[in-house]
């Protein structure tokens, strides 16, 4: 024990990582800041605090790291450690944005459609993405940040997906290339579908259950249903497709160690399990039963954002850029292709069921 403590307090106590936590974490407040804005808003904080992270990888690299070899290993091992561990933590306080009973009960009929909606994206766009070409790590967490809530899903499905050491750099640019489709992709069908909405001939509701099934982020959702004065149900809407990411993550974590996973030297394989989704569970039930935690939800919910936010600005930190725009085009192609498909079977549904 007193060697594991003194191996992490050196890899923790150091000015490299003081210097990176103190920049993720002003990215991250900047983008909780902005999202408030209209012209932020359906990116979301989470988006924001990434891209600032990207562009703030050029002055470190220019200012701080320079011509020392030292201080590029420190920076990069600062922010992967960050990106990292503040993910796990940062889905596990989300949890306590999921209320259950309100999904229990106002949002029973939205529970089979979103597993049903969550199911058929993942596999779908995972086909079509892996036919163009794509390897499989960057297929599946395109797949799942398509078909599940964005860029909390892209991360939180990456925890199910155990590489070895010298592959990490090239899952963070995987990571960060499907936040970034999905963001985009988001944004493109949320500004479409509250320009078309009101055309189809949908009532209120049809029009934030086929928003809070077919969009990306939670943001997105919020601002076509707050479009549609339809926020409610296109949020409980989303929640549970958000709720699926639990399952998701325990089988695609499953699948990888199946199918993809390297073998270790011993010949042993090992499932990374994401044990943190079941703090993820547990913060539900806690936020939904416990009430004086209840009445802290809100301030929980926007710490998670916080956390959330250094994680993907650390992520930024360390992006290869050549990396994604070599193998960025194909996924995003299909993510559009399947985004189409999404919409018109949300649509389809709502108007079936609601």
């Amino acid at each position: 024990m007193r060697e594991f403590c003194t191996k992490w307090w050196k890899r923790i106590a150091t000015v490299d990582m003081l210097f990176i936590a103190v920049l993720t974490l002003i990215a991250s407040l900047i983008g909780s800041w902005l999202k408030q804005y209209p012209g932020f808003k359906l990116f979301g904080a989470l988006i924001i605090a990434l891209l600032i992270g990207m562009i703030i990888q050029f002055p470190i690299r220019k200012w701080y790291v320079g011509a020392s070899d030292k201080r590029k290993a420190g920076v990069k091992d600062a922010a992967g450690l960050i990106s990292n561990k503040l993910l796990r933590l940062g889905i596990i306080l989300l949890g306590f944005k999921l209320n259950l009973q309100v999904l229990f009960t106002q949002g029973i009929k939205c529970l089979p459609i979103a597993a049903v909606v969550v199911t058929l994206t993942i596999v779908v766009t995972y086909w079509v993405v892996r036919k163009m070409g794509v390897d499989p790590m960057l297929a599946i967490l395109t797949a799942g940040g398509t078909g599940i809530c964005g860029a909390a899903a892209v991360m939180g499905l990456s925890g199910s997906i155990k590489v070895p050491p010298e592959k990490e750099q090239e899952k963070d640019d995987d990571v960060t290339m499907a936040v970034a489709i999905v963001a985009i992709m988001g944004t493109i069908f949320a500004l479409l579908e509250i320009a078309l909405g009101p055309l189809t001939g949908m009532t209120q509701d049809q029009l934030g259950i086929t928003a809070g099934a077919s969009l990306h982020e939670i943001a997105h959702a919020v601002a076509a249903g707050d479009a549609f004065n339809a926020v409610n149900i296109a949020t409980i809407m989303k929640l549970s497709r958000v709720l699926m990411l639990v399952f998701a993550a325990i089988i695609i974590a499953i699948w990888w160690e199946k199918k993809h996973s390297e073998v270790a030297p011993t010949g042993k394989r090992s499932v990374a399990f994401p044990w943190f989704m079941l703090g993820f569970i547990g913060a539900s039930v806690i936020g939904t039963f416990v009430p004086f935690i209840a009445a802290i939800t809100p301030q929980l919910v926007d710490f998670a954002y916080i956390v959330l936010g250094m994680a993907m600005a650390a992520l930024g930190i360390n992006v290869n850029f050549k990396a994604i725009a070599v193998k960025g085009r194909k996924p995003f192609l299909a993510s559009f292709l399947v985004s189409i498909l999404l919409m018109l079977f949300a649509a389809g549904v709502a108007v079936l069921f609601f």
